[in-house]
């Protein structure tokens, strides 16, 4: 078997947690598996890094973020020399590469790169020549201006799962400090349950919704390449019972069950422009904006005036997008002639997600109904096929979270 193992900040933290990685690749290397290993930064260094790059910059030009980027990128590159040469201290040829070298080619959108051609060939040339490669995430080159770029905040699990869908692996395995995806996050109630089998769609939904497990994009990229994904614990053994799978959208998983997870995003802004003029073309300008600056958008909604000559439009987007959206906002201020922009970060996001809400009615009423009777007031809703969120003032987030695992039965084996 190919292999693709991915460990994260938390995996690599130390030096004793590099030799405990080592092992966890010796163990399939014995199998003899083909294994190439993509490693984060240690954790902490990253936050660290982008600490030193905003003590000297704001980073809001163009210029700021390709320098941002030549920095931010080091962490994974200590990494993934330090496990190399570990792999070689117990006896294993093993190369480290950079995003540059292989090369992993990407957009030019600086800080929030995307991936766009992995030189395959090359990459299992080098497995061929040595036992083990280890690959440094989040990163990678914009080959026009040969510029270092970063995938964003989690990009190592899209390094991961891109470079599995080229070389065609037969696993991707993502290691994490948790044993696999819960119904939600543990650290809110002890009912959380693990989940052994999770759909695609469903993990897209709880990623984009505030589950940290794995990265959004990530996932996105596994289901559009059908790349098998499995998420476990570096600090467990792993056994056939180990972990969550990722897997294809099937009649089974979504006739046992309505409700899979809730996901719960507490660093979440909503911003609100007042009174702009009612004519069309407004929301193209203000999301046009947001979009040629990577903002992300989530919730959306627009309200007008009792007179219908102004509008006001809210939308939600992650804290980390909030300089850039206010940057995008400011550039369109004279076209769309905006009165005030109002920015809540008060708030926090709750979804609920299950690819049985496709086939069963009821869970909207359910959860509205569950959080009236606790005094929990919504302040927006959004839906898909498959999850409906609400927004919230943040001091009732994990309370709302709590309610609705019970309501909905997810503590239940």
């Amino acid at each position: 078997m190919l292999i693709v193992q991915k460990f994260g900040g938390t995996s690599v933290g130390d030096i004793p947690r590099i030799k405990n990685v080592a092992r966890k690749v010796k163990a399939e290397l014995d199998k003899k598996n083909k294994v190439i290993v993509v490693v984060s930064a240690m954790s902490g260094v990253t936050n660290q890094l982008v600490n030193y790059a905003n003590q000297v910059s704001s980073l809001t030009s163009d210029e700021a973020l390709l320098e941002y980027d030549s920095i931010v990128a080091t962490g994974e590159q200590v990494t993934c020399g330090l496990l190399a040469l570990e792999l070689q201290s117990i006896g294993y040829k093993a190369r480290s590469f950079l995003g540059w070298q292989l090369p992993i080619k990407t957009d030019d959108v600086h800080s929030k790169a995307r991936i766009e051609s992995i030189d395959a060939e090359f990459l299992l040339k080098s497995l061929d020549e040595n036992d083990v490669v280890v690959i440094a995430g989040f990163q990678g080159i914009h080959a026009e201006s040969n510029r270092l770029t970063t995938l964003g905040r989690g990009g190592s699990d899209t390094s991961a799962v891109a470079i599995a869908a080229a070389v065609k692996a037969d696993l991707c395995d993502i290691y994490t400090d948790v044993n696999g995806v819960y119904t939600t996050d543990p650290r809110i109630t002890d009912k959380a349950r693990k989940l052994k089998r999770v759909t695609y769609e469903e993990m897209l939904e709880m990623a984009y919704s505030g589950s940290k497990v794995l990265q959004t994009r990530s996932v996105a990229m596994a289901m559009a390449h059908n790349v098998r994904v499995r998420v476990l614990s570096t600090f467990e053994e792993v056994t056939d019972s180990s972990g969550t799978i990722l897997v294809n959208n099937n009649e089974e998983i979504m006739e046992r069950r309505v409700i899979t997870g809730i996901s719960y995003a507490k660093n979440e802004v909503r911003i609100t422009l007042i009174k702009m003029p009612d004519h069309p073309g407004v929301s193209a300008a203000i999301f046009g904006a947001l979009a040629e600056r990577e903002v992300n958008v989530d919730m959306i909604v627009q309200n007008i005036s009792p007179d219908s000559k102004t509008i006001d439009i809210t939308f939600t987007t992650g804290a980390d997008d909030l300089e850039r959206a206010k940057l995008a906002i400011e550039t369109i201020k004279d076209e769309v002639k905006y009165a005030q922009v109002l920015i809540d970060d008060n708030i926090a996001k709750v979804s609920v997600i299950g690819v049985g809400m496709i086939s069963h009615s009821g869970v909207a009423h359910t959860m509205f109904k569950t959080l009236a009777e606790k005094g929990i007031n919504i302040l927006l809703i959004s839906t898909s096929e498959i999850k409906i969120s609400v927004l919230i003032a943040k001091e009732y987030g994990e309370l709302a979270v709590r309610v609705l695992h019970d309501v909905y039965g997810l503590g239940l084996s």
